[in-house]
């Protein structure tokens, strides 16, 4: 079988392999469909454990499953996690999912032809996908989820004003989110096509990042500025504005971050008068994954519609580079299989 062996942005390798066994207690998939994430082209982020297969937002079905399998079956059709937390410890009992260190099994990447879902994923990280929701549509669960959780944290209400620094595709889901939970949006964006099609998905306001972005806000706001500020790119012009946006008793979400090395200062004095929260988040929970997967299902949220590219995993190295020059691509999407 073939599986794409990543060892940087501009060294991903289609390598021969052969086809793995499942044991007692896990299961062999057929990879589908598999998007590539903005992570996955973040080289200060993979590259300590490159050469890897990278791919995380899988949609597969079901092959072969190890003796001691009773929950799936072949032919069944898939999402699954890249990890799963214990759901024990004090982090996941006060809800930080992301850092519990009791992570054991692992995703292998999905930029493969197959690959063998770990025991520990097949008992608590694979969810059967609902005939709504197709292959493709399965590639956008994680981060949908990452989403969801992301807006939880930031304590968005309903009717609030949220920004959104950067319209790729997390930045699209954050709009289509926020559009769905009755708040007013605002998009910013260094790409006229992007902020174009952000307008078309219900961004009540759209700003090209190389205006005056407080000003503006301002005049389309009422005067405000934005309840809730979610930085989905890790320029530092983007931050610069994020810091100027927000309002008073405001939070701001860093989804995405700048490169180790890169300095952040922060306008403590001026954040700890006007009680501004500052928020991280990258990753996502279980309660995430089953509320994104009944806001697909239930078509609150349609995504086909950022879908741009489909590619079989021979043209890989084409995807990254779309996903990376961030100019003609939304979701692109592997087909291994094709």
């Amino acid at each position: 079988m073939k599986i794409s062996m990543w060892r940087n942005n501009s060294d991903i390798r289609i390598e021969e392999v052969p086809m793995p066994e499942p044991g007692p207690d896990e299961m062999l998939v057929k990879v589908i469909s598999c998007g590539i994430c903005g992570s996955d082209i973040s080289e200060w982020y993979r590259l300590p454990r490159a050469p890897l297969v990278l791919g995380h937002e899988i949609g597969a079905e079901i092959i072969k499953t190890g003796k001691n399998v009773t929950k799936y079956a072949p032919g069944e059709r898939v999402f699954v996690a890249p990890k799963v937390p214990c759901m024990a410890c004090e982090y996941c009992k006060n809800e930080h999912y992301p850092v519990c260190p009791n992570v054991k099994d692992r995703l292998p990447g999905g930029f493969a032809q197959f690959l063998v879902v770990p025991a520990g994923l097949v008992e608590q990280g694979t969810y059967l996908l609902p005939e709504g929701i197709s292959y493709d549509q399965s590639t956008f669960i994680e981060p949908l989820a990452c989403v969801v959780r992301a807006q939880r944290l930031s304590g968005l209400k309903k009717k609030q004003g949220v920004m959104i620094l950067g319209c790729g595709m997390s930045g699209l889901l954050h709009l289509k989110l926020a559009k769905v939970r009755g708040c007013r949006a605002i998009a910013v964006d260094i790409s006229e096509k992007r902020l174009a099609f952000a307008k078309t998905i219900g961004a009540d306001t759209v700003i090209n990042a190389s205006e005056n972005v407080p000003d503006r806000l301002m005049a389309a706001h009422g005067g405000r500025k934005a309840d809730v500020v979610i930085l989905c790119t890790s320029a530092l012009s983007a931050i610069d504005h994020a810091w100027k946006c927000v309002e008073k008793g405001g939070c701001i979400v860093f989804f995405a971050v700048p490169d180790p090395g890169k300095e952040v200062t922060i306008p403590i004095n001026d954040f700890w008068m006007k009680e501004i929260c500052i928020q991280t988040s990258y990753y996502c929970g279980p309660p995430d994954i089953a509320e994104a997967m009944k806001i697909l299902a239930e078509g609150l949220i349609s995504v086909d519609d950022m879908i741009t590219h489909r590619l079989p995993l021979n043209d890989i190295k084409k995807g990254f580079k779309l996903v990376t020059d961030a100019k003609d691509s939304i979701k692109v999407i592997i087909q291994p299989n094709h």
